[in-house]
């Protein structure tokens, strides 16, 4: 199932992303315990390869592309 992300243009989302970052070790079980990556923005496009979100940080309209692979979950708000 493929979804029209066209219609969610202009409204605020959540991804949460596959990638990890900032490994750290679990002092009780040894195992890895990885920090989980969340963007946030305004839908401004959808395309073939991934979406493209503007968000503002200190003060600054920014654009994110997030590239479908990497997405794993998306709250539409």
């Amino acid at each position: 199932m493929q979804l029209n992300w066209n219609q969610f243009t202009g409204r605020m989302i959540n991804v949460t992303m596959h990638e990890n970052y900032g490994i750290v070790m679990d002092e009780k079980s040894g195992a890895p315990v990885y920090e989980i990556v969340f963007k946030s923005g305004t839908l401004l496009g959808a395309f073939d390869d991934g979406l493209l979100l503007e968000s503002q940080r200190d003060g600054a309209n920014i654009k994110i592309f997030i590239p479908f692979p990497s997405v794993k979950c998306v709250e539409i708000l």
